[in-house]
């Protein structure tokens, strides 16, 4: 009988366990992992000594690389919370609470953000001080805290209190038991326990959308005046729902509540694209209403985001961490629209009011209202709450940990306040709400969400249960909104051509398609260019693949109006489909009727390539294309030209040909057609620390794409920030994987003094690759007390030019400091390979470290240095 079983749970995720050991390791934890090993039956009840909990995982290995095809790889969050009091595996007494702690185990960088990631998860903002930074009022914020620490038993503790966690860097590591793992490449482990092995990977597959647990069907949804979707009803552990969300339909407009997993999955089967969402109004940031905001960023323009300052505040530190990245890299992924609490804010006549809401996060419900013909007409979305019984045995008006009687008073009568519908939490717990609350509530429909389990009579007797796709209808419409949204997408493609012109198009008919129905089929004329309006459309291969998912404004059957020529591609409807049917005839003598035959015809195959491209295919617009089209350069370099050379600036796309990218003389990694490179000088403004060279026979072809149509298209931001980040991983391990590390130029930041530092830096981990065994501590010693110095350094320099990532800047110090002294105290991969393993370690961390951070840090004193060379700290 085998001692290590495997089972494949779905992409990217296997469940590895070793019951002699006691080991059962969750290997890759993208969205809803946990809910994937319910529907598997990899997680079952059980009772011991008259308690009921579950079985499942009570360990966790990471994948390298999050995020992956625009998607996380790892949200560790509800895959820890299901360890600890689910499983009961930290609570006092628990009969499954055995005195060992549940294991995460994965590169350092990677367990460093998951537990930065889970810790905000867990409290928000962690001080008075943070609450009034993010414009929380005085009072309120002592409010707030005291609230805190009551959900958090009087303290707020670091994630790592409960967990043990393994730095799985270089060579092979023994987790528990015997069982040990090691990385073959990244994101591929092999698991070893007693001559036997299994290997995992973590890469996720590279599709637009992860798979749920759940089947959701299609549906067809009449866009009412004002009316509430409803898109979840369950809970972060239900596995045959998605969580409690609504959808709003105003006017016309899209607008969600909240962001939960596998957003883009309900969207499509409720026919709607990312790119026809006017906005997202946020309670808060547990991971079940907050990891679907990544989906939204997958729009072509900054998605209007609504939320209290204190709530976005949040969720960007969340998010930061999650990512590893800076709090202002997300000014670039949302338009942020502050709300005011408790008063109603006006959003193209939509008003919405934020009221506090008690919980361990910065949370808020959300009241909605509209005119009717009859008046307001209201809406009130609860979620998160805690129950009122709950928070009766908070109160303490002694300043302890709890809340004032005041306070409750008012949070009581937020709950009750009548509206015409009203969604609320009934999760119960410490957290949720409970449906016996709202007994006596005088709303005309209450809606009962946010629970795994059937309601029961009592709760069926308080309010309605909603499926997936209901809608509640507030103010009606008999109005079709579809032509006024085609009549702006067609003025925003032709900003020069007559309204008259443009509305002589609109004279067509609108088709429906239903889902899976073939709209036009590759190697096949269009009869019709159709303009779509709603819902998405794959693009297919002939083989089957899909190139890319378009969105509304897409122009299908384009290519037979302006050149005669059959489709290439197959067009499907993915759900339900609406498009405004054009017939090609008129379409093109609407082109050529306004003179715009030749500069679209030019433009048509440069925008065929960027649809079908990775980078800028998948739910870029038409307008968006065009403007990228019109502002391109295209460029002829014969082979072995260095590219960086031209002096041409912003995103190089290679049409044809192949380029080496090159770190110092070192070739890293061979491009070919369809690849980017130069994407720092886009999300970062930092000059490149490459060098570009083509290679092979042939000519290479690259559009030179400025980076100002690129800077704000959230999509375009996300996939090249994956591929810097992986680019840059493969950089590093290629310069440090063979001889000494040595200065070069291209790892210069532009301050002499920053410059000085990492040369001395340098210097030390040469020592290191000559030092004896018997030296590698002495040596590893000197290495630290420089950091120290260098980061202390660069730490009063940030402060004195107000450096605004220095936050961010300071905690990627303070983890290469730890790295560090781990090494020093012989708690890191020196454990399995001293030596070279040390210090390939130390040269990829600091590495990776000068060609980022402070590369990032150098370009924001570049200008500073330019108007005064003699400022000090920048010159010496």
């Amino acid at each position: 009988m085998p001692a290590i079983f495997k089972t494949d749970v779905t992409e990217g995720v296997y469940y590895v366990t070793i019951p002699e050991a006691d080991l059962h390791i969750l290997c890759g934890c993208p969205v809803d992992s946990v809910k994937h090993l319910m529907k598997r039956g990899l997680i079952q009840e059980r009772e011991a000594e008259g308690v009921r909990f579950e079985t499942g995982p009570n360990a966790i290995l990471l994948a390298d690389t999050s995020p992956q095809n625009g998607r996380f790889a790892n949200l560790a969050e509800f895959p820890i919370l299901h360890m600890f009091y689910r499983q009961g595996r930290i609570i006092p007494g628990h009969p499954n609470n055995l005195g060992v702690k549940p294991l995460v185990v994965g590169s350092r960088r990677q367990v460093e953000a998951q537990m930065e990631y889970v810790f905000r998860g867990n409290y928000g903002l962690i001080s008075e001080g943070e609450l009034l930074a993010a414009g929380v009022a005085p009072e309120l914020a002592r409010d707030m805290m005291r609230l805190k620490l009551r959900f958090a038993f009087g303290r707020i503790r670091r994630m790592e209190e409960y967990l043990d966690l393994v730095s799985l860097e270089n060579g092979w590591r023994e987790l528990r038991g015997g069982v040990g793992v090691k990385r073959v490449r990244p994101d591929v482990f092999d698991i070893f326990y007693k001559g036997e092995s299994v290997r995992v990977d973590l890469r996720l597959p590279p599709q637009n959308q992860s798979l749920p647990p759940y089947a959701l069907g299609h549906h067809h949804i009449w866009r009412d005046d004002f009316a509430v979707l409803h898109s979840g009803e369950g809970d972060g552990w239900d596995p045959n729902r998605p969580a409690m969300a609504s959808i709003l339909l105003f006017q016309g407009k899209v607008y969600l509540i909240d962001a939960g997993p596998n957003i883009m999955h309900s969207l499509n089967a409720l026919g709607i694209s990312v790119n026809e969402i006017a906005g997202v109004f946020h309670t808060h940031a547990h991971d079940d209403h907050f990891c679907g905001l990544p989906d939204l960023m997958r729009a072509d323009h900054r998605i209007p985001y609504y939320a209290t300052r204190f709530v976005r505040a949040s969720v960007i530190k969340k998010l930061a961490a999650l990512s590893m990245l800076g709090e202002d890299e997300f000014e670039h992924s949302f338009d942020y629209h502050d709300l005011t609490l408790d008063e109603w804010n006006d959003i193209d006549a939509l008003e919405v009011k934020p009221v506090f809401s008690p919980h361990p996060v910065e949370t808020t419900v959300l009241f909605f209202r509209a005119l009717g013909r009859n008046g307001y007409r209201t809406y009130a979305h609860f979620a998160d709450i805690a129950s009122l019984r709950l928070l009766r045995g908070m109160i303490t008006d002694d300043g302890a940990p709890g809340l004032s009687r005041a306070l409750y008073e008012q949070v009581e009568r937020d709950y009750l306040t009548p509206v015409d519908l009203k969604k609320i939490d009934i999760g119960g717990g410490m957290i949720h709400g409970d449906a016996e609350d709202f007994a006596h509530d005088q709303s005309r429909k209450i809606v009962l969400a946010h629970t795994a389990l059937p309601l029961t009579d009592r709760q069926k007797a308080i309010g309605s249960g909603a499926f997936f796709g209901a809608v509640d209808t507030l103010v009606p419409s008999d109005r079709e909104d579809a032509r006024s949204h085609a009549f702006t997408t067609l003025k925003a493609y032709f900003p020069g051509v007559p309204t008259d012109s443009l509305r002589a198009l609109l004279d067509n008919p609108i088709d429906s398609f239903p889902p899976e129905t073939i709209i036009l089929k590759g190697g096949r004329k269009a009869q019709s260019v159709h303009l779509l309006l709603a819902g998405q459309v794959e693009m297919l291969r002939a083989s089957g693949k899909i190139l890319t998912t378009l969105c509304l404004g897409a122009l299908l059957g384009e290519v037979t109006a302006l050149t005669g020529r059959p489709s290439a591609e197959t067009h499907r409807a993915a759900g339900f489909v609406q498009a405004l049917r054009i017939p090609v005839e008129r379409y093109r003598a609407f082109i050529e009727g306004n003179g715009l035959l030749e500069t679209m015809t030019r433009q048509l195959d440069v925008r065929g390539f960027l649809q079908t491209n990775a980078l800028f295919g998948d739910a870029i617009s038409r307008a968006r294309q065009n403007a990228m089209a019109t502002a391109l350069d295209i460029r002829r370099y014969a082979p072995g030209s260095a590219i960086g050379a031209t002096g041409v600036s912003g995103l190089c796309l290679l049409r044809s040909g192949r380029v080496d990218l090159l770190l110092g003389s070192r070739p890293f990694v061979r491009l070919g057609p369809g690849d980017f490179f130069r994407g720092g000088e886009v999300l970062f403004d930092v000059p490149c620390p490459y060098t570009a060279k083509t290679c092979g026979s042939r000519d290479a072809v690259i559009y030179h794409i400025p980076v100002q149509v690129l800077a704000d298209v959230p999509i375009i931001r996300w996939k090249l920030l994956e591929t810097h980040e992986t680019r840059l991983n493969k950089a590093v391990r290629a310069e440090t994987r063979f001889g000494p590390l040595t200065w070069r130029e291209a790892y210069a930041t532009g301050s002499a003094r920053m410059d000085a530092d990492h040369r001395a830096l340098f210097a030390e981990l040469e020592n290191l690759d000559h030092a004896p065994r018997e030296r590698i501590a002495a040596v590893i010693e000197t290495l630290l007390t420089e950091l120290e110095r260098h980061s202390q350094a660069e730490g009063e320099l940030m402060e004195r030019h107000g450096y605004p990532d220095r936050e961010e800047h300071r905690r990627r110090h303070t983890q290469l400091l730890a790295a560090v002294r781990d090494l020093r105290e012989g708690d890191g991969p020196q454990n399995s390979a001293r030596g070279k393993r040390v210090d390939a370690f130390l040269k990829e961390r600091l590495l990776g470290h000068v060609l980022t951070d402070d590369r990032r840090l150098g370009t924001f004193l570049l200008p500073l240095r330019q108007a005064s060379p003699f400022l000090t700290g920048l010159t010496r």
